[in-house]
């Protein structure tokens, strides 16, 4: 198997010890900083004569890097990819180039789905929080809607329709599996407008909720949101948000898409700010997907 002649990690990448230390049988030298750059001439400075590069997603690598950076041949992302439009990394320019771009995916959801079940029950029963209802209130039976059926919003649908809700949801693409379960799909009018609780579950820069969207939520509604970005415009969450007994949950300030930092502050904004999805057993999977992808782009080169 071939190796790298020189892998350089230009941010903290998340690697638990023992993948730092089998990262070794990769390359025949690694620099792994410590700290995000500043920007590109940072990021073109750290990279240098490196083969392979490594980032997580505080950093992006566009065109410039990669022509002011010849010798790259494998970047490997270790964070989520969901998408070439939504990736930190230009990956279809990469291409043009013979680069290959490897990123993953699905190993941060379990706490994301314990996040939100922790956030729900503490508001519907009133556990050190304003209850939402004028009594306590079980899961079951209450209305729930998923919008947008991955793993996380899977794996929230499955969870609370374990739990007894009613739970709905609207994809891009049907799911029959979910549907022969008694989970159902409905336009997502139709599910908005019939759920107490909707989980938006959206890929990176999907901006799916505007006015209208938030019209036909109407009022005395939880919406979370899972996604790593926004999913809903500003004026319109803003707008809807000025009913007192609508409440946004979200676990980073990244998820409510307000570059001023002044909804976080709202009452009726729970934002925990931190990532629901960093555990230790994500970051363990995370090691194991970023590793795999070098061993099988090493492997294939050879």
């Amino acid at each position: 198997m071939e190796r790298f002649k020189k892998l350089v990690a230009i941010e903290p990448v998340s690697l638990v010890e023992w993948g730092v230390e089998e990262l070794k049988q990769y390359a025949d030298e690694i620099v792994m900083f410590d700290d995000v750059p500043s920007g590109d001439d940072e990021i073109v400075r750290r990279i240098g004569d490196a083969d392979g590069v490594l980032l997580s997603y505080t950093s992006r690598i566009d065109k410039y890097v990669f022509e002011h950076c010849p010798n790259i041949k494998y970047v490997g992302m270790c964070c989520s990819l969901y998408s070439e439009e939504s990736a930190n990394v230009d990956i279809a320019y990469a291409r043009t180039k013979g680069i290959t771009v490897l990123g993953i995916r699905d190993y941060g959801d379990r706490g994301v789905v314990e996040y939100v079940l922790y956030q729900l029950v503490r508001m519907l029963h009133g556990y050190d929080f304003p209850m939402w209802s004028d009594q306590p209130l079980e899961l079951t039976d209450l209305k729930v809607g998923i919008i947008g059926m991955g793993v996380t919003g899977g794996m929230i649908a499955d969870a609370l329709h374990f739990m007894g809700s009613d739970v709905s949801y609207y994809s891009r693409t049907r799911k029959p599996e979910k549907e022969e379960q008694g989970i159902g799909f409905k336009p997502l009018n139709d599910l908005l407008k019939d759920s107490q609780v909707v989980f938006a579950c959206l890929n990176k820069n999907v901006i799916l909720l505007h006015e209208e969207e938030f019209n036909l939520l109407g009022n005395h509604k939880i919406l979370f949101n899972t996604s790593i970005g926004p999913a809903s415009d500003l004026p319109a969450l803003k707008k809807w948000l000025e009913s007192s007994d609508n409440y946004y949950c979200c676990d980073t300030e990244g998820a409510i898409g307000d570059p001023d930092g002044i909804l976080v502050n709202q009452s009726n904004v729970v934002c925990i700010k931190m990532s629901a999805g960093r555990t230790k057993q994500a970051f363990e999977l995370l090691s194991r997907k970023v590793l795999d992808n070098i061993c099988s782009y090493l492997v294939n080169k050879s």
